[in-house]
C-alpha cells in the first residue's frame, strides 16, 4: 500500500512540475531528504523516482515561458568552485576505480542543488523549502520521540535505512537541525492547533536526538540553545522554557544514557572516540602527503590506513565533515568548503541585519536567524560525523542565497515607495511658482 501511494503522488505530481517548475524542488527535497519510498515493501523501494523527478523538473525549466537563471553571487561562485575541485581530486584519487558510485551520489547532489538555486525565486518557494525539509525529517523525529517514551528512552532510535541519515548519529543531526526551523515555522502559522503541533514536534524531535544517545547531537544541542537565546528577541520568556524543557528531557533519559554522554569527558578511554582521533589523524597525514588534491573519494580502508593512520589497524570513515573535505581534497577543498560556510552565514547575518527594521519583512528576519542555527547545529554536531555532502545544509544554503535576492527587492520597493510621496509633490510646487511668478 505504501508502494503504491508514493507513486501515485510522484506521478501524480508531474502534471504539476511541468506547470509550476518550482514544484519539481519540494518533490526532489521530499523524496531526497525523506525517502518515503525506503519505508514501502516492494517495488518502490528501489524504483528511480528522484530520477524521474528531476528529470521531469529540468524539462520544464528548458520549457517554461519564465526563463530561470542561476543567481551568480560569492556563495554560488564558491559552491561551483568547490565542486569543480572534486572533479579535480576524483582524477588523482588514490582508488580511482573505486570512486564512482560516490561521485555520481554527490554530484547529482550537487547539480540538483543548482538547480534548487535556480527555482527559488519568491518568499513561497523558500517557505514551501523550508516546510518540505521540516515534514520530511520531522516525520522521522516525531517517530523517534513517540518512541523514546514507549521504550523510557532505553533503546536507540535509529534513521531510515539506506539514507543519509539511516546511522543514530546522522539522524540525531537532522533532528537538531530542523528544530530551529519549526521555530520559525511556528511564528508563521495562524492556527492555534497548527501552532500546538509544530511545539509538540520540536520536543518530540528533540527528545529524539536524545534517544540516539548520539554525544555529537547533545554538543550541537547545547550550541543551538546558547545561540538561540542570544539572538532571541525575548530572552526572558525563552530563558524560562529552556530552563524548564532541558532539565525534564534530561531527567527524562534513563542512567545509561547519562553515562554514554559523560563520555565525552572521558574520551581516551572511549573507543569510538580515539577511532575517530585515529581517522583525524591519518586525514591530516595523508592532506600533507597530498596538500592539494587529498586522497580522492573511498580512501577509508586497509590500504590507506597503514600508510598514514597512526594505529593502522584501527579503520574508521572520517567522522567529521572536515577532516572528511581535508582527507578526500585537500587543502585547498577544506579551504573552499570553509569558504562556503562563512559566506553562507554572513548572507544570512547580512538578511538579519537589513530586515531588522522593518516590520513588513520581520518573517525574513526571522527565517534567517533560525536558518543560523539550524546551520550552527550542523556545523557543531557535523565536526563528529561524515555528513560533508548531506544534502539538507546545501538547501538551507540556497534558501539564504534566495531570501537575501527576495530581501533586496523588498528593500528596493520599500525605498521607492518612501521617495514617491517627494517626487509627486515637487512638479506640483514647481507648477505653482511659475503661476505665482
Amino acid at each position: 500500500m505504501r508502494d503504491i501511494l508514493v507513486t501515485l503522488i510522484v506521478f501524480g505530481s508531474l502534471p504539476l512540475i511541468f506547470k509550476r517548475p518550482w514544484f519539481g524542488m519540494v518533490m526532489w527535497i521530499w523524496i531526497s531528504v525523506m525517502n518515503p519510498h525506503s519505508q514501502g515493501w516492494g517495488f518502490a523501494r528501489t524504483y528511480p523516482f528522484a530520477a524521474i523527478i528531476a528529470a521531469t523538473t529540468m524539462l520544464a525549466i528548458l520549457f517554461s515561458k519564465d526563463k530561470k537563471r542561476l543567481p551568480m553571487n560569492p556563495v554560488t561562485v564558491t559552491f561551483i568552485l568547490f565542486a569543480l575541485w572534486m572533479g579535480v581530486t576524483s582524477l588523482f584519487a588514490i582508488h580511482p576505480d573505486q570512486i564512482g558510485e560516490q561521485w555520481s551520489k554527490v554530484y547529482k547532489i550537487f547539480g540538483m542543488t543548482l538547480v534548487v538555486l535556480m527555482l527559488l525565486t519568491e518568499r513561497k518557494h523558500i517557505e514551501w523549502m523550508i516546510w518540505t525539509v521540516v515534514v520530511s525529517v520531522g516525520y522521522y523525529g516525531v517517530k523517534g520521540g513517540l518512541f523514546t517514551i514507549r521504550s523510557g528512552g532505553g533503546e536507540r532510535v535509529w534513521g531510515p535505512a539506506g539514507t543519509f541519515i539511516d546511522g543514530n548519529n546522522e539522524v540525531a543531526l537532522a533532528f537538531v537541525m530542523v528544530i530551529p526551523l519549526m521555530v520559525f515555522l511556528r511564528s508563521m502559522t495562524a492556527n492555534k492547533w497548527g501552532r500546538r503541533a509544530l511545539v509538540a514536534s520540536m520536543l518530540l524531535c528533540a527528545l529524539a536526538a536524545l534517544g540516539t544517545y548520539s554525544r555529537g547531537a547533545a554538543l550541537a544541542i547545547g550550541a543551538m540553545v546558547i545561540f538561540l537565546w542570544l539572538k532571541s528577541r525575548d530572552k526572558f520568556r525563552l530563558g524560562v522554557l529552556i530552563a524548564i524543557a532541558v532539565p525534564a528531557l534530561l531527567l527524562f533519559m534513563p542512567d545509561k544514557w547519562h553515562e554514554r554522554i559523560d563520555t565525552i569527558g572521558t574520551y581516551q578511554q572511549d573507543s569510538s572516540a580515539m577511532g575517530r582521533i585515529n581517522a583525524w589523524h591519518m586525514a591530516v597525514n595523508l592532506a600533507n602527503d597530498r596538500p592539494l588534491v587529498g586522497g580522492g573519494f573511498q580512501i577509508y580502508d586497509a590500504q590507506v590506513f597503514a600508510r598514514y593512520a597512526p594505529v593502522p589497524d584501527d579503520i574508521h570513515a572520517a567522522h567529521s565533515i572536515y577532516f572528511q573535505v581535508l582527507g578526500e581534497h585537500g587543502y585547498v577543498g577544506l579551504l573552499l568548503y570553509l569558504l562556503l560556510g562563512v559566506l553562507t552565514w554572513r548572507t544570512g547575518s547580512w538578511v538579519v541585519r537589513r530586515t531588522r527594521a522593518h516590520s513588513q519583512l520581520k518573517w525574513a528576519h526571522d527565517l534567517a536567524t533560525m536558518t543560523q542555527v539550524s546551520l550552527l547545529g550542523f556545523m557543531v554536531g557535523g565536526a563528529f560525523l561524515s555528513l560533508a555532502y548531506f544534502d539538507v545544509p546545501y538547501y538551507l544554503m540556497c534558501g539564504l542565497v534566495a531570501l537575501r535576492l527576495v530581501v533586496e527587492r523588498e528593500l528596493k520597493r520599500i525605498r521607492e515607495d518612501a521617495h514617491a510621496p517627494a517626487a509627486e509633490v515637487a512638479p506640483q510646487l514647481q507648477t505653482a511658482r511659475r503661476r505665482r511668478a
